[in-house]
């Protein structure tokens, strides 16, 4: 036993990739460095700094004095996610390993990955002051959807967003409308971004709930959410595309912990267990809400 507990300690350190390959939003992840610890352990304290513009320049009294302020915001993680998993023994070695092995690569590829896309993108959808399409739209054309991403970009020049680091996410029937076109205009369009990503429309929410796993259908709810990952809200519309400059998000996983328990170990039944806990933050800088744009549905 003690060979295949090693063998599977080989194997989590590529559970991450597997992860950075499914997460369609693991490109907007911030330089953690930039972000100290705050004073407790469920916040970072992220710097602000303003400051005065120019004054006349009096050639006797010479410079205009001006203000600097620095200061500290802090911002407290908002997404927490756990789950644990019970492979018996013998289910395990009639598999030869794989019922173990592959339990962990699948759940993070088809669970944990478009939860956490769908939570970022609600969230940042959420965000107060962000730019929007003023009433949703169905676009139904090609030429609908390049009018609408122009919109965007203008929106951006005039916020004086950079132009570099702007992501586009857009659903693949949206993008697919544009490839048929194969015209200069629809490619001047997209180069615009530094990259195009497809995002299913199951990730692409403006609000979500999240199941906790615990509740029956007998809860306030309604809903069975012992099934646990997310559903989209019921007031919530489906996003058309969304425009991310990558240094207007805190994105940041604090703390992504698998937990391998060995049937030697577990002193409730002879099985393996996979627990896995994510622990994270999704969120707007103040000023720099210019830089998301969302267009979504009516």
């Amino acid at each position: 036993m003690a060979n295949a507990i090693t063998k599977f300690k080989k194997y989590v350190p590529l559970l991450d990739e597997v992860y950075k390959q499914a997460a369609l939003t693991s490109v907007l992840d911030s330089d953690e460095s930039l972000a100290s610890a705050g004073a407790n352990a469920n916040e970072i304290v992220i710097p602000k700094i303003s400051m005065d513009g120019l004054g006349d320049y009096d050639r006797n009294s010479g410079y205009t004095n001006g203000d600097v302020t620095l200061t500290n915001e802090t911002v407290q993680f908002n997404y927490e996610r756990g789950r644990m998993f019970t492979v018996d023994a013998m289910d395990n070695e009639e598999t030869a390993g794989i019922a173990y092995g592959k339990l962990a690569s699948e759940f993070i590829r088809t669970k944990v990955a478009p939860e956490g896309d769908a939570f970022r993108f609600a969230t940042y959808a959420s965000i107060s002051g962000i730019s929007k399409v003023a009433s949703g739209a169905t676009l139904s054309t090609g030429a609908d959807v390049i009018a609408a991403l122009r919109a965007a970009t203008s929106k951006m020049d005039e916020d004086e967003v950079p132009y570099e680091n702007r992501y586009l996410f857009i659903t693949p029937t949206l993008k697919g409308l544009i490839d048929d076109m194969d015209t200069t205009k629809s490619r001047e369009v997209l180069a615009r971004f530094a990259q195009v990503i497809q995002v299913p429309q199951t990730r692409f929410y403006t609000a979500i709930d999240l199941y906790d796993g615990k509740t029956d259908a007998s809860g306030s709810s309604g809903a069975n959410e012992t099934v646990g990952g997310y559903v989209k809200n019921a007031s919530a519309k489906d996003i058309n595309f969304m425009v991310i400059h990558k240094d207007a998000v805190m994105q940041y996983n604090k703390h992504v912990a698998p937990k391998v328990i060995t049937p030697e170990q577990n002193q409730d039944a002879d099985a393996w267990k996979f627990g896995y806990r994510k622990y994270g933050l999704a969120d707007v800088y103040e000023n720099k809400v210019a830089g998301i744009y969302l267009h979504h549905k009516a």
